[in-house]
């Protein structure tokens, strides 16, 4: 049996979880405070703050440390090729220096040095968002000065395709399938044989709006907005990621909040969210013309895949086009500790991070 430690950092919390090969045995999520992470210039700089807690949160529970791994949330540092990555210096310098910094590049430099104290204990990262195996053709925007990007969902996306494969006696590498990640951003990719040849970017820029984003918008009048002079850059910024989307339209982007004014008759709230599904399976139908035919099936995942307006509303639109399968959930740690088994197990090979 192996014993592997996850580590998820995000905004406001790091996530930590213990698994005995696949069994989860323990998991919580420590919360940060804004008061706390503003004593911090930069992301970067937290590490020694969240390695704290988390060493005291496993001893508080008397969890040994004796794992045979520690695998970290990946980081948006650079694009790289899908696959489990052995932490090296060159990963950790990329995520303490990454030009967008997120919580999320403190993943692989909590679990190195959580796994260097640890005598044959080996630290991992997989599948981080800004897994690129886009097609050339994906790459190409209308202007040269602005190529399209992914950073979307592909630790979940991955991992949530290999359990599809599974549950239906093939392999991801022999289907065709079109999978959404129903999020706080929403991604969606086309997944052709084992590689996602077309994904969007939905950290800041690309597909339909969501509970926190914007997506894609109207090209000149934001231009126009830029430059008006009622905003700063960092402002504007924030009503495209983070204060956009439902939040901007109804003041949360809590779906429960929603739903239940939604069920007492908010006429408002229920244009946006429809809106919001309207433009969801638009973007999800058009992934057809990539795969160039019938997918095997689409998949809905995410925190919103636990929504019964949602999910119910989306099938209408896009059930025609393929067959329709939700696994609610972000299934991050799982995820994680899966790709970490794999390697311990010797059913995949870590990568070198180049």
């Amino acid at each position: 049996m192996k014993h592997i430690l996850v580590i998820n950092p995000g905004s406001t919390s790091t996530k930590i979880a213990v698994y005995e090969d696949e069994q989860q045995v323990f998991v919580t999520d420590i919360a940060h405070s804004l008061e706390e992470l503003s004593h911090f210039e930069r992301v970067a700089d937290q590490l020694p703050f969240r390695e704290r807690l988390v060493a005291q949160e496993l001893a508080n529970r008397g969890i040994p440390m004796d794992f045979d791994a520690v695998i970290g949330r990946g980081g948006l540092a650079k694009p790289v090729e899908s696959g489990v990555y052995r932490i090296n210096d060159k990963m950790m310098d990329d995520s303490r220096n990454a030009l967008h910094q997120h919580a999320c590049d403190l993943g692989c430099l909590i679990a190195y040095d959580m796994a260097a104290a640890i005598s044959g204990c080996q630290s991992f990262m997989a599948d981080p968002g800004t897994v690129d195996e886009l097609s050339p053709l994906a790459r190409i925007s209308g202007s040269p000065m602005l190529p399209r990007i992914c950073i979307w969902h592909a630790l979940n996306q991955k991992a949530i395709a290999r359990r599809f494969a599974r549950e239906h006696g093939t392999t991801y590498e022999a289907l065709r399938l079109i999978i959404c990640h129903l999020g706080g951003g929403i991604s969606i990719a086309a997944h052709v044989r084992g590689r996602a040849i077309d994904a969007n970017n939905a950290l800041d820029g690309e597909g339909p709006f969501s509970p926190e984003r914007a997506g894609s918008l109207p090209a000149a009048d934001l231009i126009r907005l830029c430059f008006s002079g009622r905003f700063s850059q960092d402002e504007l910024l924030r009503r495209v990621a983070g204060g956009a989307g439902l939040t901007a339209h109804l003041g949360t982007n809590n779906m429960k909040e929603i739903g239940r004014r939604i069920a007492d008759g908010d006429e408002h709230a229920k244009l946006i969210v429809d809106a919001m599904i309207w433009h969801t399976a638009k973007a999800i139908v058009a992934e057809g013309a990539v795969i160039e035919g019938r997918p095997d099936a689409i998949l809905l995942t995410g925190g919103m895949a636990r929504s019964a307006y949602v999910v119910e509303n989306l099938r209408k639109r896009i059930e025609w086009l393929a067959p329709t399968y939700v696994y609610p959930g972000e299934n991050e740690m799982l995820a994680l500790a899966e790709n970490a088994l794999a390697v311990l197990q010797g059913e995949r090979e870590a990568k070198v991070y180049e």
